[in-house]
């Protein structure tokens, strides 16, 4: 099922020690970890959607933070200003994968927001009345070499 905007699409725990976590929740909910050390960080996939991540608690507070997706990241940005809320990191490209930002609601809630990038449209394949012509006249040209 595809992820509907406005969403929960990830969640991100920030621990002051990200090893020590990953331990615990693998010993306790048997979740498994990815790692990807370029860029500090470590995936999970648990047995429901959504999924996340654990990095280790440098920019953020301890805690958990969840990521909405979004449609388009600047609109949502100017609309999170509009009502009072306050962006915390700027829209930030995750390379390969599309934007994030970090906000505030009025209340004092860290939030996040996702925009996935764009995938790549498939190439078009060449209709099969055209390829049927070139190689009906290949076949006429052939039989008038002869």
């Amino acid at each position: 099922m595809a992820q509907k905007p406005n969403s929960i699409v990830h969640v991100e725990f920030h621990s002051t020690a990200p090893e020590k976590t990953k331990a615990f929740l693998s010993d306790v909910f048997g979740w498994k970890f990815q790692d990807m050390p370029e860029m500090n960080y470590s995936m999970f996939d648990p047995p429901s959607a959504p999924g996340g991540g654990l990095q280790k608690a440098e920019n953020l507070p301890a805690g958990v933070l969840d990521y909405i997706l979004s449609e388009n990241i600047d609109r949502t940005l100017g609309k999170i200003r509009a009502s009072g809320g306050t962006v915390l990191m700027p829209k930030t490209e995750i390379p390969g994968m599309g934007w994030f930002a970090v906000f505030n609601d009025p209340t004092g809630i860290a939030l996040a927001v996702y925009e996935a990038q764009p995938r790549p449209r498939a190439a078009r394949a060449k209709p099969r009345r055209a390829a049927k012509k070139a190689s009906a006249r290949g076949r006429k040209r052939g039989r008038r070499s002869r």
